[in-house]
C-alpha cells in the first residue's frame, strides 16, 4: 500500500471556524477523516500532519522522504513566502501536489504567487475539500 502524507500549514486547523464564507462550515478534523476514508479506498495509507509552524512543517518535509511515497501540501499562506518551505520540498525526491481550498488567483493579489509550486509536481485550488482528493487521485496516477 502506498503511503502519503497531507501537510496541512498555519491556521488549517481553523477550518469551519474561520472564514466560512470562503473554507466552509465543515470541520478541519471532519475533513481529515474523509481524507483519510477516501485513501483508503484508493489504496492508500494516509498520514495527516497539521502546524501552525513553518520548522516542524519543514522537519515533516524532510521525514517524509523516508516514510511516503507522495506528499499533498496545503501550506496555506506559506505559500507565497516562504523559500524555506521550497527548498526543503526541493530536498525531497517524492511527488508534491499544492493544494488550495479555495481559488488563491480569484482572492487577494499577494495569494495569486505560489513559491513552492515550482518544485511541485502540479496545484489544484479552488474545489474545497475535494481539491485534497483530486490531489490524491493526481498522486495516484504520477506513481
Amino acid at each position: 500500500m502506498k503511503k502519503v502524507l497531507v501537510l496541512l500549514g498555519p491556521n488549517l486547523n481553523m477550518v469551519g471556524i474561520r472564514e466560512k464564507g470562503i473554507y466552509g462550515n465543515e470541520s478541519s478534523e471532519s475533513i481529515s477523516d474523509q481524507i483519510i476514508e477516501y485513501g483508503k479506498t484508493n489504496g492508500f495509507d494516509v498520514g495527516i500532519y497539521q502546524s501552525n509552524h513553518e520548522g516542524n512543517l519543514i522537519d515533516k518535509i524532510h521525514a517524509a522522504r523516508d516514510n511516503f511515497d507522495g506528499v499533498v501540501i496545503n501550506a496555506g499562506a506559506l505559500t507565497h513566502y516562504s523559500y524555506a518551505l521550497r527548498d526543503a520540498i526541493a530536498c525531497v525526491n517524492i511527488p508534491f501536489v499544492e493544494v488550495h481550498m479555495s481559488n488563491i488567483h480569484a482572492r487577494e493579489e499577494f495569494r495569486h504567487t505560489s513559491v513552492i509550486a515550482p518544485v511541485c509536481a502540479g496545484q489544484i485550488a479552488g474545489f474545497g475539500k475535494f481539491s485534497y482528493l483530486l490531489a490524491m487521485n493526481a498522486l495516484k496516477e504520477m506513481m
